[in-house]
């Protein structure tokens, strides 16, 4: 039934028509069943990456004796994956696009669209969260024991969507895949230098055992010396303040552990606290902030590099800062394996915590300073980047969920 007025805020050019309120069942037919043949690709839904092959996310395929309940799904139809989770609260639908055939859990509410209706328009439509809101309305209760929204096929089926015409709905589809495309073929290309990192950082320093690194730059030789960190660095503390001391956006900035992500610095639960409490240094351009005390173990050593000029602003109790002229050279050594490993070894055994005293007497190889200059920019070239196809990323993410709001209605 056509609703006046029913039209999205951003369009293609050619188009006027009122979009159509429709049930999705009036819209879809069910999928269901199989024909017996097991051998097929077994995939599951992730809400962040779509269809997914059981090998690929959990080692194994594990349906097991359910198999052969699973439903067979076709090239170009659709699975509603009704678990709750972060990232989608009543579940996601994505379209069979990189399959054939495909085995898919009987539990997901599968169905393909019927003629003039774009199975690649209801997948995006419904990562707009529009149908949220009816969704929400036809839960009985929490979510099962099994993650499981209590939604049922025809109840799913009965929430209404608003529908365009054909051509329309190709144009718009079209569209969003192309840009899904762009923003898969950006994150291939972070991933891979995250793996080129990873890999250099394991090559370009010495492995246990060893006092030279598989890779080196051309014109370097020689062991490269054993040498404690205290003997290297400079260390200093963070502040310790009280709750009376907080002040509400201004006044003197504390990095703490919230405030380091993927070794950058970022505004996140920022605390500040007034100037008359600061009794520790200032960071400087090229510290190394490291959190040594935290509730929990795995981001003990998380660090980032301060990169600018950050005026009034110290670190928290519970993070070291690291001060050193090859800062660049420091960093990457605290992304090693090696650190890592001296960090497990050293970790308290009832609080998370590294003791600045257990940190000065960490002990690991040192080149000469001028090799050092040359690893520390090597890497400080790669992070930037990494920074440049993260921010690309996140930019293209952000253009297309602007667009999910814009393009439908």
């Amino acid at each position: 039934m056509a609703k006046n007025g029913l039209k999205p805020e951003i369009r293609f050019a050619g188009f006027t028509e009122d979009w159509e309120q429709r049930k999705l069942g009036g819209v879809t037919d069910r999928v269901q069943g199989n024909d017996g043949r097991m051998g097929l690709p077994t995939l599951t839904i992730s809400a962040a990456n779509g269809w997914l092959d059981q090998k690929d996310r959990f080692y194994d395929n594990i349906a097991g004796n359910e198999q052969k309940n699973y439903t067979l799904l076709k090239k170009g139809q659709l699975s509603y994956n009704h678990g709750n989770s972060k990232l989608a609260k009543y579940g996601v639908i994505f379209e069979l696009q990189n399959y054939d055939e495909a085995l898919v859990p009987r539990v997901y509410h599968s169905f393909k669209a019927k003629e003039n209706v774009a199975p690649s328009f209801i997948e995006y439509l419904f990562a707009t969260k529009r149908p949220d809101k009816e969704l929400g309305k036809l839960i009985s209760s929490g979510a099962r024991m099994d993650g499981l929204l209590n939604i049922s096929f025809d109840d799913f089926m009965s929430i209404e969507i608003p529908v365009p015409t054909i051509k329309e709905q190709i144009k718009i589809s079209s569209f969003f895949r192309n840009l899904d495309n762009l923003i898969t073929l950006h994150q291939r290309k972070y991933d891979k230098l995250i793996d080129f990192k990873k890999a250099m950082l394991e090559k370009m320093f010495p492995k246990d055992g060893a006092d030279v690194p598989e890779i080196r730059f051309a014109g370097f030789a020689g062991a490269w010396e054993r040498r404690k960190l205290d003997e290297q660095v400079l260390f200093y503390s963070g502040l310790t303040y009280s709750p009376s001391d907080v002040v509400e956006g201004h006044g003197t900035l504390v990095l703490r552990s919230s405030n380091v992500h993927g070794g950058e610095i970022v505004n996140a639960d920022n605390v500040y606290v007034s100037s008359k409490a600061v009794n520790s240094d200032n960071v400087q351009v090229g510290d190394i902030v490291v959190v040594v005390r935290n509730g929990s173990k795995s981001l003990i050593g998380k660090h980032a590099q301060i990169k600018e000029t950050m005026n009034n602003t110290v670190i928290g109790a519970f993070m070291t800062g690291i001060r050193y002229k090859q800062a660049d050279f420091i960093n990457a050594l605290l992304s090693t394996p090696q650190f890592y490993s001296e960090i497990k070894k050293n970790l308290g055994a009832t609080i998370n915590q590294i003791t600045t005293g257990t940190f000065r007497e960490m002990q690991f190889h040192f080149p000469n300073t001028v090799e050092q200059k040359y690893i520390g920019d090597f890497f400080r070239h790669l992070d930037h980047l990494i920074t440049l196809h993260q921010q690309e990323l996140e930019k293209l993410k952000n253009i297309k969920k602007s667009l999910l709001g814009k393009m439908f209605v």
